[in-house]
């Protein structure tokens, strides 16, 4: 990456810290820290660098899809629960103007029919969902290869 190329900023919501302790059966037993880690391994392949912000607070998310409108080049999200109801996500997002790829460890539309609706899809150039943490090493392939 060269040094004037921002950041791409994974964002995970609420409840993604507890990965590998929260229904593992859906979720996996692969932790946020494997997560990063994987993120960290897969940036370094393509080129790219990450940055991570985890909150189970939408302002906070949505403060810092704000910040990242200025210090980032793409974003990486998994708004959790958020992603099927905010409309405040959904508006920050727009207004980032950045690429952005959705994330979903788990495949919901294979789930409970709230989980079929996300208002992050409509945002996104592309959605990656049920391949468990590896979506987001996909998800940032797909920013290296064809957008960043």
């Amino acid at each position: 990456m060269s040094n004037d190329r921002k950041p791409v900023l994974v964002i995970n919501g609420p409840n993604l810290n507890l990965l590998g302790k929260r229904e593992p059966g859906i979720y996996g037993a692969a932790t946020l820290a494997d997560m990063e880690d994987l993120c960290r391994k897969k940036a370094a392949d393509v080129g790219l660098e990450v940055e991570f912000f985890q909150s189970n607070h939408e302002g906070a998310i949505v403060d810092r899809i704000h910040v990242a409108r200025e210090e980032s080049s793409a974003i990486v999200i998994n708004g959790g629960a958020l992603g099927h109801y905010s409309i405040a996500l959904h508006d920050a997002l727009r207004a980032s103007e950045l690429p952005i790829m959705e994330v979903h460890i788990s495949n919901g539309t294979k789930r409970e029919s709230f989980r079929h609706h996300s208002y992050v899809t409509v945002t996104a150039i592309g959605l990656v969902k049920g391949m468990g943490i590896f979506g987001y090493g996909v998800a940032l392939e797909y920013l290296a290869t064809h957008q960043l």
